[in-house]
C-alpha cells in the first residue's frame, strides 16, 4: 500500500468541516505479549460518551493496517477525522475502534512458528482490549475491518472465527487465488516470506487464503460481509475479489462486493472508507 499522504489529502475536507458534536479521544499504548514475546503496539479510538458514561458499553471495530503501515496509520491517515464527521453527522452510531500494529505478520500464525499473531490477537489481545474498554459482549458487537494485508487479515480471521466475528469489511484485500512459481518468485511478492516462509510455502499459503477458507468453512450465514477493490489494482487483487465474489455467491452466503475504479493506493482507500465505516455501524445495529 503506498503513502497515506493522498488519503491525508482527500480526508482534510472532513476534518476542516466544524464538529458540531462532542469529540471522542485517541489512547495509544503498548500490550505486553507473552505469545509474541514483547510488545505490541495499538490505539483505541474512543467515542465521545467513553468518559461521561462510564458503565455504558461498546461495540469494537479492530482495524488492521497494510504492509508499511503500523497502529497509528488510520489516524494519521486522516481516519479519525471522517470518523468523528460521520459520527457528528449520525450516518454511523457510536463504537470502539482498535488499531493494533500487525508488523508484516498478514494477521496469521507464522509458517516459522516465531511470531503466532493469530494467536496473539484471539487469545490475548481482544480478551484484554474488551475488559479494559468495556466492549459488549457478543459476536454481534465485534467487527473486523483492513486495508490491503489488512483486508486479507480481516477476511481471514473472519472467516476462521465467524463466532467471533459479527461483521467483516476489506479494502483491496490481498487475495490471490491461486498461487504460482511466478508469484513465489517475483519481487513484488517477496513480503509474503515473512508471514508464509522463505522460500514462501504454497501449501501454507493456500492453508491460510481467504478463498479457501470460504470455500470449506461453516456457520458463515450469520456474517455480514463486505468488500470492496479497485479495477486498475497495482497488484491484481482485483481477480482475488471476483473469486470471493463467485464463491460466496456459490455457496449462496450474502455479501456486499464492489469494484470501483482505481489503483492499490490510499486515494482508493478515502473514496470508500465512508462506506464500509457505515457498513460496520448498521451491522452493529444503528
Amino acid at each position: 500500500m503506498r503513502s497515506p499522504k493522498t488519503l491525508f489529502a482527500v480526508l482534510l475536507l472532513f476534518s476542516a468541516l466544524p464538529a458540531f458534536g462532542a469529540a471522542g479521544r485517541i489512547e495509544c499504548a503498548a500490550f505486553r505479549s507473552k505469545l509474541m514475546g514483547g510488545p505490541v503496539r495499538y490505539c483505541a479510538l474512543l467515542p465521545p460518551s467513553f468518559e461521561r458514561e462510564p458503565t455504558r458499553k461498546y461495540p469494537v471495530l479492530y482495524w488492521l493496517h497494510g504492509l508499511g503501515g503500523n497502529d497509528q496509520t488510520f489516524v494519521d491517515a486522516g481516519g479519525w477525522a471522517m470518523l468523528e464527521q460521520l459520527r457528528d453527522a449520525g450516518r454511523i452510531g457510536e463504537f470502539v475502534v482498535i488499531t493494533p500494529d500487525g508488523d508484516t505478520s498478514f494477521y496469521i500464525n507464522s509458517r516459522n512458528g516465531r511470531r503466532p499473531y493469530e494467536n496473539f490477537l484471539v487469545q490475548e489481545f481482544m480478551p484484554a482490549m474488551e475488559k479494559h474498554y468495556r466492549i459488549r459482549p457478543g459476536r454481534e458487537s465485534r467487527a473486523i475491518a483492513g486495508v490491503s494485508m489488512g483486508g486479507y487479515g480481516a477476511l481471514h480471521l473472519a472467516f476462521t472465527h465467524p463466532q467471533l466475528f459479527g461483521s467483516v469489511s476489506a479494502h483491496s484485500a490481498a487475495l490471490i487465488d491461486r498461487i504460482s512459481p511466478a508469484i513465489l518468485t517475483g519481487g513484488s511478492f517477496r513480503f509474503l516470506g515473512i508471514a508464509f516462509g522463505e522460500p514462501v510455502d504454497a501449501n501454507y499459503w493456500e492453508r491460510n487464503n481467504p478463498l479457501r477458507i470460504v470455500e470449506r468453512a461453516a456457520g458463515l450465514a450469520g456474517l455480514k460481509i463486505y468488500f470492496d477493490c479497485g479495477l486498475q489494482d497495482d497488484y491484481g487483487f482485483d481477480t482475488g475479489a471476483r473469486a470471493l465474489d463467485r464463491v460466496l455467491t456459490q455457496k449462496k452466503i450474502a455479501h456486499e462486493s464492489h469494484l470501483y475504479p482505481g489503483h492499490h493506493d490510499w486515494q482508493y482507500v478515502a473514496q470508500h472508507l465512508a462506506a464500509s465505516l457505515e457498513f460496520q455501524s448498521k451491522a452493529f445495529g444503528k
